[in-house]
């Protein structure tokens, strides 16, 4: 669209998410942003008789483009080229092993096989891969395959060789090196352990991490995603060089990113300046991650009761922290003395009680447009900490595509009732918690882990893939979720002009191939994007 030009779309069923008026038909663009939006009876004299092209959407459902506040964007694009090892191509350790080796054959000799997305409840043995289940396909080269929540690694014996890890290496603090009934390492590193590989496995080229970001973007656009961040990378890299480099290239969609604060933790000269957090610029730095405890399904999250079936000591039974005191306070000390956001990953219940109770002792240090803190997941918060998240307005970023796509898993470690009872996204909403949905993509056993569908379909019908009801009492609707999709995932990360088709916002959008509203629940994962426009420019049309 040339500068300034002005785009008519007329006969349009446009949900717009703003409060004061839900509703509209015609919406005006001019540029980048929305000249004008409502019905067309109540349109102004000057922009009727005004120029400029004219869009008949044919009674097409519109909606503010999706803003996936929590997925890993780097880490998703890089998968590329690498084993996925997720269903249909692979369904067992079998067949992980044949395509260990097939990836070895491809690359040769010394070069690292990586993989991502196992998921022992997927795989026809109900079991972790070991590091003898990769040496069979592969026993002359390093291998690395990552989990599917992201916090846990199985390694091969030439990888655990390269890091120095035999039987005798101890458990980093808020880690662990599983080991077999003989107290041998079984190649499975969980939560902190899996750094003692990271460092070694080698970083993609800066062109080769710019052609993957550019090819998720073409990606997210054909769902309609109009905004992502980045909520850390596992290997340190800087995020936003990378991600400055495809927006120049040609990357369309807005994106924060987030720093690990273990990678910058030890250095006293980092900051984040105030040109690197501006939330106006397309991709920007928005604060701090740290990691308070790890994964229901790797039961590593931290919880109040220990997980189904564990014997042995109770406290260990109930998973474990994975910081320090030190490190919590340092970063809350960080962002505010950067005036940037913090965000604490907390799954288990013992992780969101600490984690809330801590930051509610803070004076907000942002400015109000954006929440100074938010927790991620949450899964199973207490009574306590959701009157806290909804006294404090400490914002809460959470995932229903988790139990949808790992029921299996969710249901062997904490059982039925407790299952139901994780994310509790009517008791939040209904409580006043500023809260938003997202993906966490790629760490989700899903083919497509960014679709947003599959995640609507999950908050609205509350069934996994398999039928298995999750708790429809916590079910919301389907307005309700896309609102949660689009407005307040826009607000809790800041980004401006964005989640909402009102005057001034930015014109970014997407045209869906039916009415959303009038979709059965069970058939939210089939809705399409005909169109996705970002800014005022069509980035994606199907067909």
């Amino acid at each position: 669209m040339e500068p300034n030009a002005r785009t008519r779309f007329v006969n349009g069923r446009i949900l717009t998410q703003d409060p004061d008026a839900p509703r509209a038909d015609t919406m005006i663009v001019e540029g980048e942003r929305i000249l004008w939006v409502g019905d067309a009876g109540s349109l102004p004299e000057e922009l009727a008789a005004d120029g400029g092209r004219t869009v008949d959407l044919g009674g097409a459902c519109v909606i503010p483009g999706f803003v996936d506040a929590h997925m890993h964007a780097l880490m998703l694009a890089g998968f590329t080229g690498q084993i996925s090892a997720l269903p249909p191509a692979v369904t067992s350790i079998a067949e992980l092993t044949e395509a260990v080796r097939a990836k070895r054959a491809e690359q040769g000799p010394d070069a690292w096989v990586q993989g991502w997305g196992y998921d022992e409840a997927l795989l026809a043995e109900r079991r972790s891969p070991t590091r003898w289940d990769l040496d069979a396909g592969c026993d002359d080269a390093p291998v690395c395959i990552l989990r599917t929540c992201g916090h846990i690694r199985c390694v091969n014996s030439r990888a655990l060789e390269l890091a120095g890890i035999t039987r005798d290496t101890p458990d980093p603090a808020g880690g662990q090196i599983e080991r077999d009934a003989d107290g041998e390492p079984t190649g499975v590193l969980k939560e902190n352990a899996r750094d003692l590989v990271n460092r070694l496995i080698p970083h993609a080229s800066r062109e080769d991490d710019v052609a993957n970001l550019l090819a998720l973007g073409r990606l997210m656009a054909s769902q309609g995603i109009v905004a992502a961040t980045d909520m850390c990378t596992l290997d340190g890299t800087d995020a936003v060089p990378v991600i400055e480099a495809a927006v120049r290239a040609g990357f369309a969609q807005d994106i924060a990113s987030y720093v690990l604060w273990d990678y910058v933790k030890d250095d006293p000269s980092y900051t984040i300046a105030p040109e690197r957090r501006d939330r106006g610029a397309q991709a920007f730095c928005a604060g701090i991650k740290l990691l308070t405890d790890g994964s229901v399904s790797g039961r590593t999250a931290w919880f109040d009761v220990p997980y189904r079936g564990a014997e042995g000591d109770k406290e260990a039974a109930c998973g474990f922290p994975t910081c320090t005191d030190k490190e919590l306070e340092g970063a809350i000390a960080f962002c505010r003395e950067n005036r940037c956001q913090l965000s604490l990953h907390a799954m288990g219940t013992r992780a969101i009680d600490r984690a809330v109770g801590r930051l509610a002792q803070e004076e907000p240090w942002s400015d109000g447009s954006w929440p100074y803190a938010r927790v991620e997941h949450v899964t199973a918060p207490s009574p306590s900490a959701v009157e806290t998240f909804a006294r404090t307005g400490i914002a809460v970023v959470t995932q229903p595509i988790f139990p949808y796509a790992e029921i299996g898993t969710y249901r062997a470690n904490l059982g039925d009732e407790r299952t139901r009872a994780c994310y509790p996204l009517r008791s939040l909403l209904d409580a006043g918690v500023t809260m938003c949905i997202s993906t966490d993509a790629p760490a989700t056993s899903w083919a497509v882990p960014s679709d947003p569908f599959p995640n609507l379909k999950s908050a609205v019908g509350r069934r996994a893939y398999d039928g298995f009801d999750f708790g429809a009492d916590e079910r919301l609707d389907i307005e309700e979720a896309l609102a949660l999709y689009t407005r307040e995932a826009a607000r809790i990360v800041g980004f401006e002009g964005l989640g909402m088709l009102r005057a001034g916002y930015k014109a970014s959008f997407a045209v869906l191939d039916r009415d959303i509203l009038a979709t059965p629940a069970d058939e939210l994962d089939r809705v399409q994007v005909s169109e996705t426009w970002i800014r005022g420019e069509r980035v994606y049309r199907r067909g």
